[in-house]
């Protein structure tokens, strides 16, 4: 997806997406709990996650095709609970170190570039001669993480997003191996090739889910 709008022209407000949750210390973003500490919330994430998780898993078919409209769908039942704009593009601007991902009033015109060129090019996700499956991971991943279109749980939301193409493709779930033995290098490898991803080089990438489906085949 080369064609995404990345200029700086102008920043938007952030609204009630750049607030943070009162009594948290700038830890938590605002939330409909009222939860103020970071690890209670990164409970809560989770296990909201997992069951939304499950649920898709029984209702997206071999036949579906990813969308724009779905992916906010899917932000929306994960974190619908938590956040009043859960579902919603994000209103702030984001950004990692010296990296700044593309201003967010460029998001929605960026989520329909990608919807156009990548989502419909790649999904329904199904193996055949033309399109490795790893390679269609790591096209999908990275542009979306460069659009980064939410105010929180990009990097969920696009993982759970490949989980739904490998069971689209008929494989096992992809094992990231975030947590446990080895997670730090794992963690180190996926960054790295993410970051390759957003220049449009995905060979790294390709490879990181390429073991990632095979830790998935043998779990």
């Amino acid at each position: 997806m080369r064609r995404r709008i990345t200029s700086l022209r102008y920043r938007t407000a952030g609204g009630e997406q750049g607030v943070m949750q009162p009594g948290s210390h700038g830890r938590v973003l605002h939330n409909l709990l009222g939860i103020t500490r970071k690890r209670e919330m990164d409970v809560a994430e989770y296990e909201t996650l997992v069951a939304v998780q499950e649920k898709y898993l029984g209702c997206v078919g071999p036949d579906t095709q990813m969308t724009a409209d779905l992916l906010c769908q899917m932000h929306r039942d994960w974190l619908g609970k938590l956040y009043a704009w859960a579902g919603c593009y994000r209103t702030v601007e984001l950004a990692k170190g010296k990296f700044k991902w593309p201003p967010a009033y460029l998001v929605e015109q960026n989520m329909k570039v990608f919807e156009r060129e990548t989502l419909i090019r790649f999904t329904p996700c199904w193996p055949d001669a033309a399109t490795d499956i790893s390679h269609a991971l790591a096209v999908v991943h990275a542009e979306l993480l460069l659009i980064h279109p939410f105010r929180e749980g990009n990097g969920r939301l696009a993982r759970w997003l490949a989980d739904l193409m490998a069971a689209q493709a008929g494989l096992y779930l992809p094992k990231y191996q975030f947590t446990g033995r080895g997670a730090q290098a794992s963690r180190a490898e996926y960054l790295e090739a993410v970051q390759r991803g957003y220049a449009g080089d995905y060979r790294a990438l390709e490879t990181f889910f390429a073991r990632a489906l095979e830790r998935g085949r043998g779990a």
